[in-house]
């Protein structure tokens, strides 16, 4: 079965085969897997409970505190991740240290990712991330970049799997909080080893797996694989996250019901949109089967716990929107107004309007100059391109962005386009 999507120009294109509903993994039908799978609610990891089940996955160059915590601020996602961090960088250098493994306390849950190939300088590396504060630490066994594999590192040790078993037992033995690994399905379509690594991770002691279902070959090309990870759901008892071509709530959905897997885990696209995450939850929310879970759990009554995170998550969201001038329809809505609302609208999920993109591009920017960056502008020229996706005009905008020599010069180029295109609704925004 094909899903197809108009290029401009009318040109359609594949986004990517699926399998016929009837010849899935498991062979039961979509709707016999939607009523059998529904979303998950919660993933356990350990100690560590990661509510909703959905995790932004560590991206070099993108997944630094500010962008986290701008995430965390729009939404709907449980599990947040570093950068991938040199084991080695981060105990030869404490600036190296100080700039991968900086967090704050409202980004908790938090995983720090790290990569290498020395069993004892990852577990010193992970006793470093334990003693910081992380919840979770996490091992790179993915990454295809070059300069990366040359060194054995990412994806490049998916050809060496006793030592990875080493790392596994060095690492497990060195931290008391959950050990994570996240990896390729193998390094080419003739060497796929995902199913005996996930079994490995699981006999020395690993909390859980993600798997991008790609090969190191295929790179970022090609569509991910996701019967891998339906097979890898069925070959452990750990829980088992998906990644791999996720780019709307319908394709984490399908994920879930394809392959059983416990969670879900977003890349690239969140820097292209990244109200996925709030997207997700409420087109999940909306479903029959969490309705009705969500009526009993109501019923019922919340463990304490979870409506003391839930309460926090709140408390963060508002002071933030309050600090940074955030006043997107879904920003607004509480989940469970959001959900009764957007039923009455007929609507699946709140898609951001162009005020929405403006507010969001101008809380970003904001953030990173408050940060302090020294690389602010920088990011600021790198995230535009993402940003201004879909937005009439962006070329002119990313044009003055590109051209511009400092943060506030940015920003005020960001109001003067919007305000063009609003006629005075960002300055009305900035007034309020």
């Amino acid at each position: 079965m094909k899903y197809w999507y108009k290029e401009k120009g009318g040109a359609e294109t594949s986004v990517r085969e699926k399998p016929d509903p009837a010849s899935t993994a498991d062979g039961i039908t979509l709707a016999e897997s939607a009523s059998a799978r529904p979303f998950p609610a919660t993933l356990q990891i350990g100690h560590v409970q990661i509510r909703p089940a959905t995790v932004l996955a560590p991206m070099a160059g993108v997944t630094d505190t500010v962008f986290r915590r701008f995430i965390k601020n729009l939404g709907g996602c449980g599990l947040i991740m570093t950068e991938f961090t040199s084991a080695d960088g981060v105990l030869r250098s404490k600036k190296t240290a100080g700039r991968y493994l900086h967090f704050y306390e409202d980004e908790h849950p938090l995983s720090a990712q790290l990569f290498g190939s020395n069993p004892q300088v990852l577990a010193d590396a992970a006793r470093l991330v334990e003693d910081l504060g992380f919840d979770l630490v996490d091992l790179n066994l993915g990454c295809p970049a070059k300069k990366v594999v040359k060194c054995n590192g990412g994806s490049g040790l998916l050809r060496d799997l006793p030592l990875i078993r080493l790392i596994f037992e060095s690492v497990r033995a060195a931290v008391k909080i959950p050990f994570t690994v996240k990896f390729r399905a193998g390094w080419s379509d003739e060497e796929i080893v995902c199913v005996e690594l996930a079994r490995m991770a699981e006999d020395c002691g690993l909390g859980a797996v993600a798997l991008h279902a790609r090969t190191r070959q295929q790179g970022y090309s090609g569509n991910a694989r996701w019967e891998w990870i339906a097979s890898v759901k069925q070959a452990v008892k750990i829980p088992v996250i998906g990644n791999g071509d996720i780019r709307t709530p319908e394709d984490a959905a399908a994920m879930v019901n394809q392959t059983g897997c416990d969670a879900v885990m977003i890349g690239r696209m969140a820097p292209v949109n990244p109200w996925i995450f709030r997207q997700i939850e409420q087109y999940v929310s909306c479903q029959p089967s969490a309705v009705s879970r969500q009526q009993s759990a109501t019923q019922s009554g919340a463990d304490e716990e979870g409506n003391e995170e839930a309460l926090r998550e709140g408390h963060f969201s508002r002071a933030a929107n309050a600090h940074f001038g955030w006043r997107s329809a879904s920003a607004l809505r509480s989940s469970q107004d959001s959900t009764a609302a957007l039923a009455a609208e007929g609507k699946p999920y709140d898609v951001p309007t162009e005020a929405d993109r403006y507010q969001m591009i101008r809380t970003y920017f904001q953030m990173l100059l408050e940060e302090e960056m020294p690389d602010a502008v920088g990011k600021m020229k790198q995230f535009a391109s993402w940003f201004t996706h879909g937005v009439p005009g962006g070329a002119t905008l990313r044009k003055a962005i590109y051209d511009s020599k400092a943060g506030p010069e940015i920003l005020k180029n960001v109001e003067a386009f919007f305000d063009a295109r609003l006629c005075g609704a960002g300055a009305l925004a900035r007034e309020e």
